[in-house]
């Protein structure tokens, strides 16, 4: 593990962005969700200036279009979102037709990240189990390979880092399964997306995985949970959609894992790290997302964190 940099009074080696998931965006396409356009105008009257690409065929897939778009706007690109079963064979050519699409816009964008999320075992919609929560060992090990395998030719073929992003209802959930996975897999393929968020619903420690897994995190989702509602998901056994609909994300600084605490181990890095701000609100109300960006971001920046 490197040794960590001295503290940092300010968050200078993290840059701030936030993502169409804090607008209410799950999906390309759902009634439910806002216009593109109205994501991308509310994202800089919030005062960022980088975002995430999120779900495909949310925001427009050609390159050119995609870029007049954001240049009218004064906005950058951090990193693009796919979801990959890296632990299905028999799913190996649909993923990486799919991740191959992203990258591709990724790279086009200026953005050297990929966050790639594991299948949800339950249906985000109906909660219905659609995969045994657990894997067996045999899919562990082709979980590890299969991930090294893309993150190599993601490396080699579109300069973009690979960074697996823990996620609730996921075979990478909890904090025995973030180090199995990273135990699996090469540094030098394949990375780790922190959602601090994900990993307090899953029980684990934010705070520990940074101090002795820095090394391995290439970027970052910043988010809460409310203590509350995960004390129904573990009595209920809710899935991950019913916990967001009962309002289990919260904005800053209510919630676990504390913001402030986070930035704080996070400025000890030697690296620099794009802080993605995610805020699971699907679905809501057209005009919940900016007033809770608003505030957001001017927490955020007080703690340090900047577009820069």
């Amino acid at each position: 593990m490197a040794t960590p940099a001295p503290h940092r009074r300010t968050a200078g080696n993290l840059c701030l962005g936030s993502a169409p998931d804090s607008w209410g965006v799950w999906f390309a396409d759902d009634e439910r969700q806002v216009p593109y356009t109205r994501f991308l105008d509310e994202l800089v009257q919030a005062g960022y200036r980088w975002l995430e690409l999120g779900p495909y065929g949310y925001l427009p897939t050609e390159p050119d279009r995609l870029a007049e778009e954001l240049a009218a706007r004064g906005l950058r690109v951090s990193g693009g979102t796919v979801f990959g079963a890296l632990h299905r064979p028999d799913l190996w050519d649909e993923t990486l037709a799919q991740v191959r699409r992203v990258a591709a816009l990724t790279a086009a964008a200026g953005a050297r990240h990929l966050v790639l999320i594991p299948p949800l075992y339950r249906e985000e919609k109906t909660g219905a189990f659609t995969e045994p929560p657990e894997l067996d060992a045999a899919q562990w090990a082709l979980l590890g390979r299969t991930a090294d395998r893309l993150g190599r030719l993601l490396r080699e073929e579109y300069d973009i880092r690979l960074v697996v992003h823990p996620h609730a209802d996921s075979h990478i959930q909890t904090q025995p399964e973030i180090e199995r996975f990273l135990n699996a897999t090469d540094a030098r393929w394949t990375g780790l997306c922190l959602d601090t968020g994900h990993v307090a619903y899953g029980g684990g420690d934010n705070l520990d995985l940074i101090r002795r897994f820095g090394e391995r995190i290439g970027y970052v989702h910043i988010k809460q949970m409310d203590p509350a509602i995960l004390a129904q998901v573990a009595a209920e056994k809710l899935s991950f959609g019913e916990a967001v609909k009962r309002g289990v994300c919260v904005e800053p600084p209510a919630g676990v894992p504390h913001p402030a605490e986070i930035v704080a181990q996070l400025t000890r890095l030697d690296a620099e790290l794009f802080v993605i701000v995610e805020q699971d609100l699907y679905p809501c109300a057209p005009e919940v997302p900016l007033p809770v960006a608003v505030r957001t971001r001017a927490y955020l920046g007080g703690l340090g964190l900047t577009a820069t």
